[in-house]
């Protein structure tokens, strides 16, 4: 593969790409995240549809000799309540079409503003209610750590006693095992799932039920989805070898070879700060503040920012996010962007520090560059350290007293989690410390909540940078 430049995806996934080592060999990976939106917003109105009037069930009967009008009546959509969890571009497509149908859409979205849902005249509610009022359920968010078994057991209990759930998403946002005792006692009506937590399902419970409605990950699959993203990554793959115009790329943000070369460590190091910013907070953004100082404020910021961006939001919508719509989709949800240069930094040739203002506060990091190509975290919030930001890392604030780190890296041993790095930095007026663990794996869960309730620690979150 030493002559290979550009790897392009004709759709959104790119789980069979090795996209680090792509990176490390300078090919650009490119996909085509908007070919198949409205094809997959399409299925998941034809999976609603299906399960208020029967249709597969009343096929299969009719097909086997059967007339049961009785057994087999449905249910209108018209006025019925429609809730999305998740109003990205599917989201909203689906909104757009139940509204259509007379139906009531309100949406759940921590990622997204309040007011930036209700101008798309929406309303918006919080997880608990939407659960609560909603006679129809529909899943468009991507399954990160947050969102794997979102529908569970507790959420089906809350849901409407005959509520309908169907996913077209992400296989192992909806708890399969837990889905099948909701169906079997009544307390949903029935649902309809395009993807699974493994693929093919095989002959699992859910099968058995007369009121699951099912298809094999057909959510994009159709003519002209397959037409419209084979042309899409035709034409961007002709534009990158032609030109050296880069479109919808995944690994590199779109600016010229000669550039590249002299901003590629500040693009990583940017992206790297927006990821770990993404990973302290819990709410919605509002705004961010991005400052250059020193020698990387004289060039063009704007690459830097679509990586700082990429990496802010990918942890929320993985494939979706790019160096090139980054910027677009942080517009589209309403986050306000706010760039600055200082020409001179007192302590570092060069200094990006960002500010995240979200519905619950604030968080500052910063970074530079130590040599050519070694990015480090210089700050977060009040605490000033000095870390790589690569690999699965622990971040903990504790009281600054005796004993504290003791207690944590014993705790990390008894469950043997090895630790390869450790900084820690120190706000001395609240006698606190952060502590950046780095460890060579995830951490489960079970042992973050035994560092949680140890003595001193106020906070233990994991992060993957």
């Amino acid at each position: 593969a030493h002559n290979l430049k550009v790897i392009g995806r004709a759709g959104i996934g790119l789980d069979n790409v090795d996209i680090p080592a792509a990176s490390k060999r300078g090919i650009v990976v490119m996909n085509t995240p908007e070919g198949n939106t409205i094809t997959t917003a399409e299925h998941t109105i034809a999976l609603m549809m299906s399960l208020s009037r029967n249709i597969p069930q009343a096929t299969a009967s009719l097909k086997a000799g059967m007339w049961e009008k009785k057994k087999l009546e449905g249910r209108e959509l018209f006025n019925k309540t429609l809730g999305l969890i998740g109003a990205g571009h599917i989201g909203r497509i689906v909104a757009e079409r139940a509204k259509g149908l007379r139906m009531k859409v309100v949406v759940y979205d921590p990622y997204i503003k309040p007011d930036v849902i209700e101008k798309l005249d929406l309303e918006p509610v919080s997880f608990d209610e939407l659960l609560q009022r909603s006679d129809y359920i529909t899943i468009h968010t991507p399954r990160t750590e947050e969102t794997r078994n979102m529908m569970n057991k507790n959420t089906f209990g809350k849901m409407k006693k005959g509520g309908m759930l169907i996913n077209c998403a992400r296989g192992g946002i909806v708890n399969e095992e837990d889905l099948f005792e909701a169906l079997s006692s009544g307390q949903l009506g029935g649902a309809a799932l395009d993807v699974f937590s493994k693929e093919p399902p095989g002959a699992i419970k859910l099968m058995s039920l007369p009121n699951f409605v099912c298809t094999p990950h057909l959510g994009a699959s159709t003519v002209e989805a397959q037409e419209n993203v084979a042309v899409d990554i035709a034409e961007q793959v002709v534009a990158y070898l032609l030109h050296g115009t880069v479109k919808n790329a995944v690994n590199v943000p779109s600016i010229s070879v000669e550039l590249m070369t002299i901003l590629r460590p500040y693009a990583l190091l940017a992206e790297k700060m927006g990821a770990l910013q993404s990973q302290l907070i819990d709410s919605g953004i509002e705004e961010v503040r991005i400052n250059y100082t020193g020698k990387v404020s004289e060039y063009d910021a704007k690459p830097l920012t679509a990586a700082l961006l990429k990496g802010l939001l990918t942890p929320i919508l993985k494939d979706d996010v790019n160096f090139v719509n980054a910027p677009y989709i942080a517009s589209a949800r309403g986050i306000k962007i706010v760039e600055s240069k200082t020409s001179t930094s007192e302590d570092f040739s060069s200094l990006i520090m960002c500010r995240v203002k979200s519905m619950e506060g604030e968080n500052i990091v910063s970074g530079t560059i130590f040599g050519k190509t070694m990015p480090r975290i210089l700050r977060i919030n009040n605490f000033y350290l000095e870390a790589i930001p690569e690999g699965h890392i622990l971040l903990i604030r504790n009281q600054d007293v005796p004993g504290v780190i003791g207690s944590i890296t014993s705790r990390l041993g008894a469950h043997k989690v090895n630790i390869s790095r450790m900084q820690v930095g120190q706000e001395k007026e609240k006698k606190q410390n952060v502590i950046f663990l780095t460890t060579d794996g995830a951490v489960p869960d079970a042992v973050l909540e035994e560092l949680r309730v140890l003595d001193n620690v106020h906070m233990a979150r994991r992060i993957y940078l």
